[in-house]
């Protein structure tokens, strides 16, 4: 990350200008101060930060931290707080007018534009994320009601999975972003299915030809989900719905129906948020997920119409706080051994990743969700599994 670097100076706060007292009034109504003495204050560093964060919301808030012009001991705690007292709903930054627009009027994720997050965020290194996840290596939220630890939470998420699908042995079963594979192990291991995965990561396809050797009945496809033909039993897609963007769920829903047979169930883990007027936070689509949108529930539902009936509506939406935490003090422990590959600048990124999406879920800003669809509706009513 080559970012400017502000000159430093002892004086970073001025509390007598006009915009460090209107920062200053904001964060008072979340109870943070700056430079004050509690671990959730911000403790400003060099100049321009408050300038840069009311002018550019949180894309100037986090490059700064990046560059190391603003600390948190508990950065998620921060977040918490500023987001419960929806200091980012009071601030509209007029430089990301342009951001908006783009988000609303153009299709970010077109076949072309799809293969880049998996580039620039999945294709980092098998071993980097094997450092900060459970040894199925699942990125995305587990299921904490009756787990102690990352790897119980992770295990239970992906049996829930198997049993809203009813899984059976024999059945074919497609994995809409299979990530590293977790779900179609597991599920092949205890539920006798045979999968196929799709990704748009070169490391993790490469990744999962060790589940092959392994003689696990599992497929990985490096294709867009686009261009997936072959009817199965079950589908499901975990934490990839939010690389789909809204002008391509209806035409996403289509590819499921079309790939799903009659008598088929479809289950949809997706990370979403409560307003439809939002767009994509500006710093997590440059420095972390290109091109991500979250999906409101209307816009699932919207997307369906006509093809599938739903079934089920699961949300547990603070279990990826913890989640998220455990991925840092996984990552924060195993820093060490990544230092001479990547630079103190994606250190400070990635924290700010971890803790400022943790203090999101917290605050239940944002929500993770498990959807289970049909297509003509289940013959008596669908079971709940929790």
């Amino acid at each position: 990350m080559n970012l400017p670097t502000l000159e430093r100076t002892s004086q970073p706060f001025n509390p007598t200008s006009s915009s460090h007292r209107f920062a200053a009034s904001l964060m008072a109504q979340a109870d943070i101060q700056f430079n004050g003495d509690r671990p959730w204050d911000m403790q400003l560093k060099a100049p321009g930060v408050i300038e840069n964060a009311l002018a550019r919301g949180n894309l100037g808030l986090g490059e700064s931290y990046m560059q190391g012009h603003w600390d948190c001991e508990q950065l998620d705690v921060f977040f918490t707080r500023l987001l419960r007292a929806q200091l980012h709903q009071r601030i509209k930054p007029t430089q990301l007018i342009y951001h908006a627009l783009r988000t609303r009027l153009l299709n970010r994720q077109s076949v072309k534009r799809a293969w880049e997050v998996g580039e620039k965020h999945y294709d980092l290194g098998n071993e980097f994320y094997a450092a900060m996840l459970d040894q199925r290596m699942t990125y995305t939220c587990g299921y904490w009601k009756d787990a102690c630890t990352l790897d119980e939470a992770q295990e239970a998420k992906l049996d829930l999975i198997c049993r809203k699908l009813q899984l059976a042995p024999g059945m074919r079963v497609l994995d809409i972003g299979c990530g590293w594979g977790s779900f179609m192990a597991y599920a092949a291991e205890h539920y006798g299915v045979e999968c196929v995965g799709l990704t748009i990561s070169k490391e993790q396809a490469d990744f999962g030809k060790r589940l092959i050797k392994k003689g696990l009945p599992v497929e990985f496809r490096l294709q867009d989900y686009r261009d997936e033909t072959e009817r199965f039993d079950r589908i499901v897609s975990i934490g990839m719905f939010e690389h789909v963007g809204r002008k391509n769920y209806r035409a996403y829903m289509e590819v499921v129906s079309r790939c799903l047979k009659d008598e088929g169930l479809f289950l949809l883990h997706t990370i979403g948020k409560n307003l439809g007027t939002t767009v994509s936070d500006p710093w997590i689509d440059k420095y972390i997920f290109p091109n991500g949108e979250l999906p409101t529930l209307s816009h699932i539902t919207d997307a369906v119409e006509t093809l599938f009936v739903v079934e089920d509506i699961h949300n547990f939406g603070a279990d990826y706080d913890k989640t998220l935490m455990a991925w840092y003090h996984n990552s924060e422990a195993n820093w060490p051994q990544f230092k001479g590959q990547f630079n103190p600048t994606f250190y400070r990124m990635w924290r700010y990743y971890l803790l400022s999406c943790a203090g999101a879920f917290r605050a239940r800003e944002i929500q993770l969700w498990q959807l289970v669809f049909s297509k003509q509706g289940v013959a008596g009513g669908y079971a709940r599994v929790s």
